[in-house]
C-alpha cells in the first residue's frame, strides 16, 4: 500500500488543524508530526502539547518521529498525546532496539529511523519487530532541503532483504520528496513518503498528492531489486 504522510513543518501553525484536515480531505493517508529538542538535530520544533491538541480536532493517523535524545523518557507522554506510530533514530540512544521493543509492547506502531550517514544493515537484526523503517534522504532538523539520491540505496538493501527474510515491512523516505523524485524510492522499494513542502505550500495539495499516487502507479514499489 503506498501511503503519503505529509509533514507538518511545513504547515501554517496558525492555522494547523484547518491545514491538517485540508491535506487529509486533498488525500493524505497519515500526518507527519516531527518532533526536534534541538540537541539530536540543531533545530527545534514542537512536543506533546501540540500533538494532542491537534489530537483533539483530527482522527488522521499521527506518524510521529522523534528526532530526540534518550526519546524513550517520553514514549507514554507521546502515546497519550495521541501517536499511532512512533519513530526514534537509530542514533538517538544506546540500545534503540530495546525502546522498539518497549514501544511495540504498548500496543503502538513502531520505526526505526536511520541518518544519511548510518548504513541499512543496522537494522536487518530487528527489522521482524518493527512495522517500518524510515530512511532519511536529507540530513534531518530542517525542511525544504534537496534530496539526497544516492539514499535510495539503502532502501533498496532494505527491501531487498524484508523481501529475501518474508517480511512485511513498510519503509519511509523523509526529505526533499516531490512528484518529480518521488519514482527513485518507490523502485528501490518505499512504500511511504514524507512530503512537507510540495503538499503544505501548494496552491492545490490536492493535485500534488493526486500526482505522487499516480507515479507510484508508475513506478511502484520494489520493482527496481
Amino acid at each position: 500500500m503506498f501511503i503519503i504522510s505529509p509533514s507538518v513543518l511545513a504547515a501554517d501553525f496558525a492555522r494547523l488543524g484547518e491545514d491538517v484536515k485540508k491535506v487529509k480531505d486533498a488525500g493524505a493517508t497519515y500526518i507527519h508530526l516531527d518532533v526536534m529538542d534541538g540537541i539530536f538535530v540543531p533545530n527545534m520544533s514542537f512536543g506533546m502539547p501540540v500533538i494532542e491538541s491537534l489530537r483533539k480536532v483530527s482522527d488522521i493517523f499521527f506518524d510521529v518521529h522523534l528526532m530526540i535524545t534518550e526519546p524513550q523518557r517520553y514514549i507514554d507522554d507521546f502515546i497519550r498525546a495521541g501517536a499511532d506510530l512512533i519513530t526514534i533514530h537509530y542514533e538517538s540512544c544506546d540500545d534503540p532496539f530495546s525502546v522498539a521493543s518497549m514501544i511495540r509492547s504498548k500496543g503502538v506502531k513502531v520505526a526505526i529511523a536511520l541518518k544519511p550517514a548510518t548504513p541499512a544493515e543496522v537494522l536487518f537484526p530487528i527489522l521482524p519487530e518493527l512495522d517500518m523503517a524510515l530512511i532519511m534522504t536529507v540530513e534531518p532538523g530542517f525542511g525544504g532541503q534537496k534530496m539526497m539520491l544516492d539514499m535510495v540505496e539503502k532502501v533498496r538493501a532494505l527491501r531487498t532483504y524484508a523481501n529475501e527474510q518474508g517480511l512485511t515491512l513498510d519503509i519511509q523516505v523523509d526529505g526533499g520528496i516531490t512528484p518529480d523524485n518521488l519514482k527513485y524510492a518507490t523502485e528501490a522499494g518505499a512504500n511511504v513518503v514524507v512530503a512537507g513542502s510540495a503538499i503544505f505550500k501548494a496552491e492545490h495539495p490536492e493535485e500534488v498528492i493526486a500526482e505522487m499516487n499516480r507515479q507510484a502507479e508508475l513506478h511502484p514499489f520494489g520493482v527496481g531489486i
